[in-house]
Order: C-alpha cells, then sequence, then structure tokens
C-alpha cells in the first residue's frame, strides 16, 4: 500500500515520541527506539521533520532500494554511530538501576543491554548490523571494566565502533508481517524494557533514589569547574521537580513513595550548596561577603595565579587559574540570583 506523507505528517504531530508513524510506515525498529527513548529524549521526534518526504518515499520503494544496495556497504552516518553510543549508554543505566542486584549482572546482564541498545539504533531504516559481532565485543570489554558501574561507557564506545564496521543493508523479504503481528512484537519488546525498571521503581525504591543520586552527584561533580555547563545540567535534572511543584503548588510529594524521590532533588539542591561553600573558600571570603568583596577578592587572586605571572609553576597556575574563575562564576551567579529575588 502507498504510504501518505499527509497522513505521516499527521501521525508524527499527534503521537511522534511514541513512533507511531514508523509504524505507520514499516519501520518498527525505529518505533521501538522512539518507544522507549521518548522520541530519541525529544531531539531526535524534532529532527526528523525534515526527513519525513525521504521516510515516506524510503517506504514506498523499499524493496527494489535495499534490492540494489544489499551488496554494497551503507557509508558511515557520524550521527547514527552517536546515537548508538548514546542509547548503549542509556541501555546499560537502565539496566544498572533496574537489575544491577542480579549474580553475573556486569559479566552477562549489562553487556547484554547495551548490545541491545546499540543494535536497536543500527536496525533502524534499511540498515542493520552483525549483532554476534557486537555482543562479542561488548562481553569481551565487560570483562576489563567488571564490578564497576562506569563500564557502561567504554563497553558502549565498543559496541558502537564494532557495530559501525560490521553494518549493512538489510535483506529484503517478500512477505511482510501484518500490522496485528507487528504491533504485538512491538507490545513485548517494550514491556521487556519497561518491566523491570517499572518493578525496581516501585519495589526498591530508595536503593533506586540513591543509585540516581550519586550518578547525578558523579556527573555535576565532573563538570563542576564549567558553571554555565552544571548549571544547565542541573536545569534540565530539576525541571520534572519545579514543573510538579508549580502544577500542584507544592503539594502531593510527601507521602508514599513520592516522598523518596523528593529526596533526589533535595541532593541536587545540597549539591548546589556545597559548591557554593567551596567557593566562598577559594576566594578566601565568608559567606557573608558582598559583591563588591567578591570582585576585589577576584581581581587579586587572578593577578596572583594567572599562569603568565607563573610560568616556573605552569600546571598549578592553570589550576588555580581555573577554579578561581569557576568560583566567580559561581558566586556572582548566586548575588544576582538573591537580588532579582529581593
Amino acid at each position: 500500500m502507498v504510504k501518505s506523507l499527509m497522513i505521516t505528517y499527521v501521525l508524527w504531530s499527534l503521537g511522534g515520541p511514541l513512533g507511531l508513524h514508523h509504524i505507520y510506515l514499516g519501520r518498527d525498529s525505529h518505533a521501538l527506539l522512539w518507544m522507549v527513548t521518548f522520541g530519541g529524549f525529544g531531539f531526535g521526534w524534532i529532527r526528523e521533520f525534515w526527513q519525513l518526504p525521504k521516510y515516506v518515499q524510503n517506504a514506498n520503494f523499499r524493496h527494489k532500494k535495499i534490492q540494489r544496495k544489499r551488496d554494497q556497504q551503507p557509508s558511515v552516518k557520524i550521527i547514527r554511530t552517536f546515537g548508538q553510543f548514546v542509547v548503549g549508554v542509556y541501555f546499560g543505566i537502565i539496566a544498572l538501576i533496574s537489575l544491577s542486584p542480579l549474580s553475573g549482572f556486569y559479566i552477562m546482564v549489562l553487556p547484554l543491554a547495551i548490545t541491545l541498545g546499540v543494535h536497536l539504533v543500527a536496525n533502524v531504516g534499511e540498515e542493520t548490523s552483525n549483532i554476534k559481532a557486537t555482543m562479542m565485543a561488548s562481553f569481551v570489554t565487560s570483562i576489563i571494566f567488571y564490578g564497576r558501574p562506569i563500564a557502561t561507557i567504554p563497553i558502549s564506545i565498543v559496541a558502537s565502533v564494532v557495530s559501525m564496521q560490521h553494518r549493512l543493508y538489510k535483506t529484503p523479504s517478500d512477505t511482510g508481517d501484518n500490522l496485528s503481528v507487528r504491533l504485538y512484537r512491538l507490545g513485548l519488546a517494550w514491556l521487556a524494557f519497561t518491566m523491570p525498571i517499572s518493578y525496581c521503581m516501585f519495589h526498591n525504591t530508595t536503593v533506586t533514589i540513591t543509585y540516581i543520586t550519586d550518578t547525578i552527584s558523579f556527573i555535576l561533580d565532573s563538570v563542576r569547574i564549567f558553571p554555565l555547563i552544571s548549571g544547565l545540567f542541573e536545569s534540565i535534572l530539576l525541571l520534572p521537580y519545579h514543573t510538579w511543584k508549580l502544577s500542584t503548588g507544592g503539594t502531593g510529594l510527601s507521602h508514599g513513595y513520592n516522598q523518596e524521590w523528593e529526596k533526589l532533588f533535595a541532593s541536587i539542591s545540597a549539591i548546589q550548596t556545597e559548591r557554593e561553600r567551596l567557593a566562598y573558600k577559594v576566594l578566601g571570603l565568608q559567606q557573608e561577603a558582598t559583591l563588591e568583596e567578591i570582585n576585589k577578592s577576584y581581581r587579586e587572586l587572578v593577578k596572583r595565579w594567572h599562569p603568565d605571572h607563573n610560568r616556573h609553576n605552569l600546571n598549578e597556575a592553570e589550576q588555580q587559574f581555573l577554579e578561581i574563575q569557576a568560583a566567580y562564576e559561581v558566586l556572582t551567579k548566586k548575588q544576582t540570583s538573591d537580588t532579582q529575588e529581593l
């Protein structure tokens, strides 16, 4: 059946983050990816607005195009490889949150979860990859980083690179499954993804919150020297909390499991408070310091630790100089925010 571009745009606008338009076009892997990432975390859904005509054209001539290309290797697409890495890390984090108590988690479950995430992206559109090679690479890398939560990153990198190296076009099929069969398979795949994390969230909430808090703390601490980036991360992480507060008037987070989730946002606020305390310490000031005192201390320390004035101790000077810059940005931002509130 010929696919309509108008219908595709309607489905994209009404249920794009859930992959409805991809189901209509027969792009089931893409639909599942959108279902488990809510439209590629929103960015992918917006980005494909300009790609829908191409998707419709491919859907109407899929068999002929793949038949013509099947002896070729697809060209390398950086955005696809990056997407494989991101989704691999995402699947790994979901596995860490929900399945880490299982025995043999780091040697079996984690590499398998990352492989599935990487291969799901590799299987989007006309292309696919050799899942056996990707899985083998994930398992070998998991041995090297056994027992470390940070293993999700190197495993995802290696799996993405291997998957890219083994990319190929899909073999065309003469007969396609009907819609009910396809929806049944998509439903099973979606349930397989969501059930472990749902169980963990509702039956092991405290552990889940602790892990998420530790992860967020690690991320924010890693970028604390760049206040603008750190502030952006904090704004994104606190957006659900502020939205809930705005919509409920500050009620509804004091009972049951929701109380545990409020601890997460309290922990993020505590991180901000600790960073401000360290900023005052770097500039040698008390917490009651005025903006004038902050500016004065900043100018003096910058003059003292500028790398051009410390050629004999360049490494330490550069580190001190960056810390002073970061501390100054944190405190001036705080002063500006306090002034606006008044």
